[in-house]
């Protein structure tokens, strides 16, 4: 139950001293809100969290550029201000209506073997942005940096189920997770750290290593003396995996791992290309070095647009976001019905009054409320959740009834999505995780025309290959044989199914619910760009 100024209380240990007053603490690698004297965590403040990062807020006049731009309704998390701040994301619709595409680049850093839906989130998002805009889209596992993260946070020493290895399983997992979301595998390249950098990518990261401090690096991400020279670097590979020189591949142009490749930095017309970086607020701190040093390149890059969401409130209340460590703080996408309901039951923090009479009385906080923010997600009626809001406030919606409905909705999501899982092979996976050329079409009628046809031109007649001493074609530095063509075919084939299926599926989730106890199928922006 929350005290009048929406708070949760947490010092409720038996004789425990209650914590000092905290201000709230959000950055790449933490996000916890504030706490008064008497140790209650309060709502994380995004307004403050945006003056603080300086950020623009995004508006209805943001919302309807968009929708002039695209001639498409802006997705529900754009309507309902849960992304809801920005950098230049009106400079990337200007861009996209004059040259008719971009780049859009976002990310997951594999901590678990399975995503939460507050993992989910941001990547729904970037999924009905990959739609709208018909552009090519590069996801990165941040393996690599979970690894280095999970063995600072215990001084260096190994511990049980966090081994290098279990990360790059992670990362396996985790891609078959976001491929099961419904991406197009024609306009999608998903890729490991830890088995991909290298090429054009890596001499990015050499190059803009050069450009960063110490001291940049502790300011932006909260790092002391004692921080591992690991995570110190990985700024410069988060920050570089936003230039779409980073992928020649995709664009049909040659790589530096080619063998004989003579071509030795990306080409200028890549770098650029502008990119957008769906993600969570708490990665800004990244993009602002790569904003404030893009410019610095020998092939200059464009200062990247973003747009930034809030963080999906973990069970316990609005004071911190779902955590893959606390497996009571989230609903996993491998969750099974009982357990979504067992959690949203037990654990959700309910702005409802604290007994029958006063909720009558008085009405329901849904905005302190988790069932209704989850709702507020995942529900795509505008109108119904708007009437749940107001049955709620005004107390003729129990707090019971609020549950069933969002526990409904979460199962029927989370079962669908389970579904589509378990057709996603290690074959369909190869098929997202090859560097190749990516299938994409942009704005149908820009302003200037054949700006997509004019990158990588020059290198059509190369088409990545070159003849080896055998005279076999090499791609990408790659021998193919028939087989092996074959096999990506089909592969390809299977992903392009399941995209299907995910956009019919989401397509019917237009039409009215299903109300609780109809049979329904069971069931983290971090974008992270990780």
């Amino acid at each position: 139950m929350a005290t009048e100024d929406s708070t949760l209380n947490t010092a409720d240990a038996v004789g425990a001293a209650a914590p000092a007053a905290t201000e709230q603490r959000i950055d790449p690698f933490n996000v916890q809100g504030a706490r008064d004297a008497e140790g209650n965590v309060k709502a994380l403040d995004y307004e403050a969290l945006r003056q603080r990062f300086n950020t623009p807020a995004l508006t209805d006049e943001h919302l309807k550029r968009f929708e002039q731009v695209t001639g498409k309704p802006p997705h529900r998390l754009l309507r309902r201000k849960l992304f809801f701040s920005h950098r230049d994301f009106d400079k990337i619709l200007d861009y996209y209506e004059k040259y008719g595409f971009f780049m859009l680049y976002t990310g997951r850093g594999p901590s678990s073997g399975s995503m939460h839906l507050g993992h989910a989130v941001p990547f729904l998002f970037t999924k009905e942005l990959q739609e709208i805009f018909d552009v090519p889209l590069v996801i990165m596992l941040t393996d690599d940096e979970k690894f280095l993260y999970t063995r600072n946070k215990n001084e260096g020493n190994p511990t049980p189920g966090a081994a290098l290895r279990d990360f790059i399983r992670f990362a396996h997992e985790n891609c078959k997770d976001i491929i099961a979301l419904g991406f197009d595998p024609k306009k999608t390249f998903i890729y490991s750290d830890y088995e991909y950098i290298g090429g054009h990518f890596y001499q990015n990261i050499s190059e803009f290593e050069a450009l960063l401090t110490n001291n940049q690096i502790r300011g932006a991400m909260g790092f002391d003396g004692d921080t591992n020279i690991g995570l110190n670097a990985f700024a410069a590979k988060q920050c570089v995996a936003a230039f779409a020189s980073s992928y020649p591949a995709i664009f049909g142009c040659g790589d530096f791992r080619a063998p004989d490749y003579a071509e030795e930095r990306p080409r200028k017309n890549i770098a650029a290309i502008p990119t957008l970086i769906p993600c969570a607020i708490d990665q800004e701190p990244y993009f602002r070095l790569l904003r404030a040093n893009c410019g610095r390149m020998e092939s200059p890059s464009p200062k990247t647009a973003l747009v930034l969401s809030k963080f999906l409130t973990a069970l316990q209340g609005p004071g911190g976001k779902m955590s893959a460590s606390d497996p009571n703080s989230a609903i996993y996408m491998s969750d099974t019905p009982k357990q979504i309901e067992k959690k949203i039951k037990s654990f959700a923090f309910s702005g409802g009054g604290a007994t029958k009479e006063d909720h009558e009385k008085y009405g329901g906080n849904p905005d302190i409320d988790v069932a209704y923010t989850y709702l507020s997600y995942f529900l795509e009626s505008d109108e119904e959740l708007a009437e749940i809001e107001q049955s709620y406030r005004n107390g003729s919606l129990s707090t019971g009834d609020l549950k069933k409905r969002c526990i409904a909705e979460l199962q029927k999501f989370v079962g669908a999505f389970q579904e589509r899982r378990a057709e996603v092979t290690d074959e369909v996976r190869r098929q997202f995780t090859t560097p190749r050329k990516l299938e994409f079409k942009g704005h149908p009628n820009p302003t200037v025309p054949g700006g997509i046809e004019a990158f990588g031109a020059e290198d059509t007649k190369k088409k990545q290959a070159t003849e080896n001493s055998e005279g076999k074609q090499v791609l990408s530095g790659r021998g193919t044989t028939k087989k092996e063509r074959k096999e990506a075919k089909n592969a390809e084939k299977k992903a392009e199914k399941l995209a299907l299926r995910e956009k019919k599926g989401t397509e019917s989730a237009a039409e009215p619910a299903e109300v609780p106890g109809e049979k329904s199928a069971a069931g983290p922006g971090d974008t992270t760009a990780t």
